[in-house]
């Protein structure tokens, strides 16, 4: 089987990880205006138009993160389990705007956020043993997210 160029690794890593987004934004858009509107916040949240450019700059380095342990060889047992596990974290990611957004419940949203934190940093571990910079690019990510609980539990407890 002929091997996929690395650009279309990036094209379909970057491509995955902002479908996840896009999916995810399908509930989280309609709630910004009306149950999110009304929500106490904390003096630190974010303005809402920053969400969007943030979460596509990290899905982005995301997919180009993934595509680089991919270029490693997927057929390697150590680069499976490595995407294996950032494809969890991925699906925790979305899993998320659903509770938070869809279900309307902060606290289910902040234990989930959780989960994703631990498996964003087994992800980094996993990538950064194979190839470190792909590991770095997600330090950002997890940043944020660090971020995000802290404002979703914020928001739980506000509210």
């Amino acid at each position: 089987m002929k091997k996929l160029p690395y650009w279309l690794k990036i094209f379909i890593g970057i491509l995955v990880c902002n479908a996840v987004g896009l999916l995810a934004s399908s509930v989280t858009l309609p709630a910004i205006e009306t149950w999110y509107a009304g929500l106490n916040k904390p003096p630190f949240n974010p303005p809402n138009w920053l969400f969007g450019p943030v979460w596509t700059t990290l899905y982005t380095l995301m997919g180009v993160s993934a595509a680089a342990i991919w270029q490693e060889g997927f057929e390697k047992s150590h680069v499976k389990n490595a995407l294996s596990i950032f494809g969890i974290q991925l699906m925790l990611n979305g899993i998320w705007s659903f509770l938070f957004f869809g279900f309307q419940s902060p606290l289910f949203a902040f234990v989930e956020i959780l989960l994703l934190m631990a498996a964003i940093i087994f992800t980094f571990i996993r990538f950064k043993e194979i190839k470190p910079w792909a590991g770095w690019l997600l330090l950002p990510y997890l940043a944020w997210v660090t971020f995000a609980s802290i404002l979703t539990l914020s928001i739980y407890i506000l509210n």
